[in-house]
């Protein structure tokens, strides 16, 4: 009883933390059974020793389910954006407006997590039909460690870039999915042209350099995803934000 009590009691916990409308956003995992190999493959595939995988390991979905539902992935997410708030703050800014910051924003602060929920897909093979008509709603909620790190980046000065792989026919949806969650100010966001095939490290690499190329100094640069975070004109420190989930090369 005692234990039961206890599941109840983070359950309740994780909901207020960070509030989902879907009913079946937590999942307690079926199985734990070797959930200490799983951690060693989360790990890996963290630090990018791991590359190029295209779904979570069957053994181990369950695991990763748990751990993007439970307050672990927002531990992890609260020490991420804790380190590069410490390290913006030391920085002295020019105050020319052109210190910028700059944010991927799928899985980096807006959450696809409901998604996935929704889905029950824990492995990370996305659905290109659905995705869409889960992009289409523009419901994504803001990542709370997230959005937190944006607001007092915005109050020490930093302009804020937000680069992400979304094509550009989700300009509005996404515009107003990041002011609706608080995100309300920007310099910039850029968006993948319709037509461009290249892979992450090639767009991001060279929208990058056309901001630096404008002048901009990219003071600070997190993502999800290491295709974020490698390539050319990465900026003065990157910062990676946990994501098992699925692998964007």
């Amino acid at each position: 009883m005692g234990f039961l009590c206890l599941i109840l009691v983070v359950t309740i916990t994780t909901s207020l933390a960070f509030p989902i409308n879907h009913q079946n956003y937590l999942v307690l995992p079926h199985s734990l059974q070797g959930s200490g190999a799983c951690l060693s493959w989360r790990v890996g595939a963290e630090a990018n020793n791991i590359r190029a995988w295209t779904q979570v390991p069957t053994k181990c979905v369950d695991y990763i389910g748990s751990y993007m539902s439970g307050s672990q992935y927002r531990q992890d997410c609260n020490l991420v954006c804790n380190e590069a708030y410490n390290y913006a703050k030391r920085l002295n800014l020019t105050n020319d407006g052109k210190d910028v910051w700059v944010f991927d924003v799928d899985d980096t602060i807006l959450s696809n997590i409901p998604y996935f929920s929704a889905e029950n897909n824990w492995q990370g093979v996305i659905n290109t039909t659905s995705f869409a008509e889960w992009a289409e709603k523009g419901e994504a909620p803001a990542i709370p460690a997230a959005l937190k790190l944006y607001k007092k980046l915005v109050k020490l000065g930093f302009k804020i870039v937000f680069l992400t792989g979304m094509y550009e026919q989700y300009t509005d949806i996404r515009i107003e999915n990041l002011k609706a969650t608080g995100f309300t100010e920007w310099e910039k966001l850029i968006l993948k042209g319709d037509n461009d095939e290249a892979n992450a490290v090639v767009y991001k690499s060279s929208k990058r350099k056309e901001l630096e190329e404008g002048g901009y100094r990219i003071r600070g640069n997190m993502g999800d995803q290491w295709s974020d975070l490698i390539g050319t004109n990465t900026g003065d420190r990157t910062f990676k934000m946990p994501n098992p989930l699925y692998y964007v090369p």
